[in-house]
């Protein structure tokens, strides 16, 4: 397989910004010295130009001092040491072969990445498959599952159901809940969602936590924002007063509802008995206040709803999402322009490494594993044997490492410190009989490791990437930083080829993989690479020549019926809540600095600069009864463990509820988040756990302390 960018050249290459799911297209060089730099992508198709402070500073991280270089392997002595490829791959080929034969394909993991390319996370499926086994899943699983797996059920596709230019130009009320576009998808929400406030629509933003979304509608002279402050984990009952209220002043669309739903009954009843007081007042909103939010988006001409991490990271993370397709639904706010449910995707590839198949119950294109007929399509290309029982869940995998998983392969992602109660989830990765990883730095996770595997970033290799609103872009490298780096594509080909020798891996750099893909991904086949050429095109694009669609279910919903689902939820509470012992709510969230697990951000200097170190947010009458001042170290605790931070007292937090971030190893909020699963989509409870705060360092007494180098 090939191992240079196909694209290099002395000028700026165009390619996608590595951070967030809006797709951003930038430029980038590389000098004679081998550092990559950025330029600017004057009319890239998605952000016309404008960039965020990440995706300036994405080329900061490509040249990092803490590049993985060779290929390592751990001694007996538990040091990393330097080895050549051969002797690399010949251990990750025995130890794997090892676990199958021991414990049987089952007793294997693997991880994708969610900021890997298609063509990678394509392989990555392929390989965990061909070895036996369903357990694949990426970042997907900690971010949005829930929100993929209510979609598909209730409309067919797990996706936003519009795209960004379609919802700006034509949408009248944006309805964003659970979700920060201002700092987690910044030039969305400048690009698209304010714009489109000026030019006259309204927002309604649902958010325990005031941010810099909050902040970016206060515009002058308007009155066409409001903002919901919720309690933590009360959803699904200030959408339920939502409900009820357009129910009651008959704002449905009887014709919608009657040609192209069901389950608008069971609605009916499961609100019959519900009170709506008691609901806002649980909400900690004023009733007024989300009864005139529900007549807003009832009489838009066209509302569009954007849901976020902040629906999803829940126990009851699915039925979340459901009510805000029900909502959708008996308003008649899909099918058309400007409405929509659209959940903004995190990573700059998690939509695409679910839509490849790299997760344990689906095949590419969101085709179930478990349908013969589905299996016996693809296996005519593939030309092996897929296993037909779902595999794990990443999640699900860490859970089982000591009883049935003995192996893990994990590509690109950090689940040391993506995952829930990170103390119990280092405990288990020590007891690990063998785990490769394939990174382009010793994460946190790779300190496990016994096999560590150098691969190239995103700026030296060619690729695919699918943004939030479904636009599959191609990425382009200016080659290899490192010369005995290998892009993910070509390590895993060579995997593959060493363990099974049947020609299953053989692909001739990414176009190659691509091209397999769409032969078994109906989503996909009318795409080729010429066809993305630098505008991309949104998926469904079922034959050469579609356009693909802006917006989805126009002439019907792609469910078993072809009706859109309706389905009544009910309240459920977090699975902790405060008590005498804990008695505060935590909940965590990123800032605009800093990403995921911070593996890239926290190796930029401009952004290490500008956010060094993690913070809690905490409201002053709460920052009153513990002794807390701005600027204070604290001890925040759960039941899980415990951090330090910097409190930041503010209003932004409502009281009796404290938010942190995950970015910062030393101090990150997963140390202390909740370690329970939605039963259906398999996602934590990162939103919601029971917390305490002590005050632990003076701030005064760190005024003279030496800066950091």
């Amino acid at each position: 397989m090939s191992s240079e960018s196909s694209d290099e050249s002395d000028g700026p290459v165009k390619t996608i910004c590595p951070y967030c799911g809006v797709g951003c297209g930038i430029q980038i060089t590389k000098d004679d010295e081998g550092e990559v730099s950025f330029r600017p992508w004057g009319d890239a198709p998605v952000n016309e130009g404008s960039i965020c402070i990440k995706g300036g500073a994405a080329t900061q991280s490509v040249n990092h001092e803490d590049r993985l270089t060779e290929p390592l392997i751990r001694d007996d002595d538990g040091e990393l040491q330097e080895v050549s490829w051969d002797e690399a791959y010949d251990y990750v080929v025995s130890e794997m072969e090892r676990i199958r034969e021991e414990h049987s394909a089952q007793g294997m993991g693997f991880y994708g990445c969610s900021k890997a390319m298609n063509e990678d996370n394509y392989l990555i499926q392929k390989l965990a498959r061909r070895y036996g086994t369903n357990s694949i899943d990426t970042c997907t699983r900690m971010c949005h599952s829930s929100t993929v797996y209510a979609l598909k059920n209730s409309l067919g596709e797990g996706a936003m159901t519009n795209s960004m230019e379609d919802l700006e130009e034509s949408a009248d009320v944006f309805w964003i809940q659970g979700a920060n576009p201002g700092e987690q998808h910044p030039i969305a929400n400048s690009q698209y969602f304010r714009q489109a406030v000026l030019e006259g629509a309204t927002v309604i933003q649902v958010d325990p936590h005031a941010n810099k979304t909050t902040r970016s509608f206060e515009i002058t002279e308007t009155d066409r924002h409001m903002h919901l402050q919720l309690e933590p984990g009360t959803d699904i009952p200030l959408l339920n007063i939502v409900i009820k209220t357009i129910l009651e002043n008959d704002w449905v669309d009887e014709e919608f509802i009657a040609e192209r739903t069901e389950g608008f009954e069971h609605l009916k009843e499961t609100l019959e008995d519900f009170d709506k007081e008691q609901a806002a007042e649980e909400c900690g909103v004023p009733l007024e206040d989300i009864e005139l939010a529900a007549e807003k988006y009832a009489m838009a001409n066209n509302g569009c709803i954007f849901t976020g991490m902040g629906m999803s990271q829940h126990t009851c993370g699915v039925d979340n999402v459901q009510n805000e397709i029900n909502l959708a639904l008996i308003t008649g706010n899909l099918g058309k322009p400007g409405t929509g449910v659209n959940p903004l995707r995190g990573q700059n590839n998690v939509q695409g490494a679910s839509d490849v198949g790299a997760m344990p119950n689906v095949l590419p294109g969101y085709r179930d594993v478990s349908d013969p007929e589905v299996r016996a399509d693809v296996e005519e290309v593939w030309d092996f044997e897929i296993p037909e029982t779902p595999g794990l869940t990443n999640v699900e995998v860490s859970h089982e490492i000591g009883d049935t998983i003995h192996g893990l392969y994990i590509m690109g992602e950090n689940p040391v410190m993506s995952e829930p109660d990170t103390n119990q989830v280092e405990k288990r990765f020590e007891e690990l009989d063998f785990m490769v990883v394939q990174d382009i730095y010793e994460t946190e996770t790779a300190e496990y490791a016994d096999v560590i595997l150098p691969a190239t970033t995103w700026a030296e290799r060619d690729g695919t990437v699918v943004n939030t609103d479904r636009r599959t872009q191609r990425m382009r490298g200016v080659g290899k930083v490192h010369p005995n780096t290998k892009h993910d594509q070509e390590i895993l080909c060579d995997i593959g080829n060493r363990l099974f020798g049947d020609g299953s891996f053989d692909f001739d750099g990414p176009e190659e993989v691509f091209e397999e893909l769409r032969q078994v991904a109906p989503i996909f086949h009318g795409m080729t690479y010429d066809r993305l050429g630098e505008e991309g095109v949104h998926w469904p694009c079922y034959e050469p020549g579609d356009e693909g669609d802006d917006y989805l279910y126009a002439d019907g919903f792609t469910t078993e019926s072809g009706l859109g689902q309706i389905e009544g939820v009910k309240h459920q509470p977090p699975k902790e809540t405060p008590d005498e012992d804990y008695p505060l709510i935590l909940t965590t969230g990123r800032i605009i600095e800093h990403y995921n697990t911070g593996t890239m951000s926290r190796r930029s200097a401009t952004l290490n600069r500008v956010e060094p170190e993690n913070f809690v947010d905490i409201h002053p009458n709460d920052a009153e009864t513990y002794g807390v001042e701005d600027g204070d170290y604290v001890t925040l605790k759960s039941r899980r463990g415990e951090i330090e931070v910097q409190a930041r007292v503010t209003e932004d937090i409502k009281e009796g509820t404290v938010w942190t971030t995950p970015h910062f190893p030393e101090s990150g909020g997963n140390r202390l988040t909740n370690d329970v699963l939605d039963e259906r989509a398999k996602i934590p409870e990162f939103k919601a756990a029971a917390a305490e705060i002590e005050v632990t360092v003076d701030a005064d007494a760190n005024a003279d302390a030496p800066a950091d180098d």
